[in-house]
């Protein structure tokens, strides 16, 4: 997870929450993290980065098993020789081993050969143990990337679930803003018909019937933004017909002042950080191995034959043409050994292969610590948003009421021709913004726990509130 994608991630959760309409099949929140973290495609990509991993340590466990080669060919061809030194540079030679006669001849037959090679690198060291904890770390890597991936998710499809909850609240919001529009709308038409009030109030009545269906269509098409984005999110079809659960925005979390059950360093953000710098490191331990040599063992079991008789320098019609006789066994040899190699320049190179590494290392460790920072931050804000989401929380019902009380006697009073129009019309905008306010109050408490999971790294803290 790059720097990018964790400031991504927990700006989602800044941007708060908004409105929308679903209904029929019933979604849990648990219900849609788990759709996600089954189907989503990064997840699903990552675990295969994770399985191929797995397999890349086994490989490198078998690194120290010796070479074994076997090898047979069947070749037909002439014996010439003749005196002089050859070196094969960059071509294909061949090893006709026969007398040398003082003119050409074109004497063919068949001869075979069989190979058994074995070498064993028995001793390098530790490059390869180094190898095989490389592979290790390299797996440890992939599966901190899967699960810091699964978190990341995790928090989106939340956030998403919580943004369409709030869309639909804000839905009802305006529904009941035209409803109060529209009968307003009547007692206006009715009041102007009579001449208790001028022709104007009617036109301005529609133009606020008009006003509040416009807001409840946007409404209506940022719901089903959200719903479309939650389904991508979930990688399942857009929903038809969605109901979320909506019983949990009945109440406060009780986490909300929790503290975290891990420190800051087991966030899956850092967690991945920290596998990258520990790959870097056995990387440059690895690199270390190459300068010194290579102790080796090594065996090699040989059998030739020949349709060319031993006696072929003294009498050229010694051979035959015979297959089977060509490619029969007929001379072997083995041979035992103990190798050492040992380049002299590779510590001058290796020298400045761990120095670029380490380079990298450090590089990584800067990463880390900005990550770190930024998390550090974000938990500390986290306790602000909470306090702020409370204290609407308690204030928004005092808003709503006030409002809807202000509503009630600015219309009233219109009706007895106490007040004007634009009194009632002023008085609907700041109730209809109460509500608002009000519906998404206590979906931010929700959304302010969830970023303080976020930022602390531990999920529990919002999802077993469910």
């Amino acid at each position: 997870m790059s720097k990018q994608h964790l400031t991504g991630l927990l700006g989602i959760l800044l941007l708060g929450s908004l409105p929308g309409a679903a209904s029929a099949q019933v979604l849990t929140l648990k219900q849609a993290v788990q759709t996600a973290l089954n189907n989503y495609g990064t997840i699903r990509a990552k675990t295969n980065y994770v399985k191929a991993s797995q397999v890349s340590v086994k490989e490198s466990k078998m690194e120290y098993l010796p070479d074994l080669n076997i090898s047979a060919q069947h070749v037909y061809g002439t014996v010439n020789s003749q005196y002089g030194p050859l070196g094969a540079y960059k071509v294909a030679g061949t090893a006709s081993s026969g007398p040398v006669f003082a003119t050409q001849n074109w004497n063919a037959a068949f001869g075979a050969l069989y190979l058994t090679n074995v070498n064993w690198d028995f001793f390098q060291f530790g490059r390869a143990k180094e190898r095989t904890k490389v592979a290790q770390t390299a797996l440890n890597e992939s599966q901190s990337d899967l699960d810091q991936e699964r978190f990341q998710q995790g928090v989106k499809v939340s956030a998403a679930y919580l943004n369409v909850l709030a869309a639909q609240k804000l839905i009802v919001s305006q529904q009941r803003n035209l409803e109060r529009a529209v009968a307003f709308q009547t007692v206006a038409a009715a009041r102007a018909k009579t001449g208790l009030n001028p022709g104007v109030d009617s036109s301005l009545a529609n133009a606020e019937v008009s006003n509040a269906r416009i807001a409840l269509t946007n409404a209506i098409e940022f719901e089903q933004e959200q719903a479309n984005q939650l389904a991508q999110l979930m990688q399942v079809p857009p929903p038809v017909d969605w109901t979320l659960d909506t019983l949990f925005l009945s109440k406060i979390p009780a986490s909300l002042t929790d503290t975290p059950a891990q420190p800051l360093s087991r966030h899956p953000v850092l967690q991945f950080f920290q596998q990258r710098i520990n790959v870097s490191n056995e990387q440059a331990k690895y690199l270390k191995t190459f300068n010194y040599p290579t102790f080796s063992l090594f065996g090699v079991l040989q059998d030739r034959g020949s349709g060319f008789s031993s006696n072929y320098g003294q009498y050229p019609d010694a051979y035959t043409a015979n297959y089977f006789k060509g490619v029969s066994f007929d001379r072997g040899n083995y041979l035992l050994g103990v190798g050492f190699v040992w380049n002299l320049t590779n510590p001058l190179r290796v020298h400045q292969q761990v120095a670029s590494q380490k380079f990298i290392s450090q590089g990584l460790q800067e990463e880390y610590g900005l990550i770190n920072q930024e998390l550090q931050a974000q938990l500390v804000l986290s306790a602000t948003r909470i306090k702020n989401a409370l204290d609407n929380y308690r204030e928004a019902p005092i808003q709503v009421k006030a409002a809807s009380d202000a509503y009630l006697q600015k219309e009233t009073l219109y009706r007895n021709g106490l007040a004007t129009i634009v009194d009632v019309t002023t008085a609907a905008f700041i109730l209809n913004q109460a509500e608002t306010e009000r519906d998404i109050a206590n979906n931010n408490v929700w959304q302010a726990l969830l970023f303080k999971a976020a930022s602390s790294g531990d999920f529990g803290l919002f999802f077993n509130e469910f």
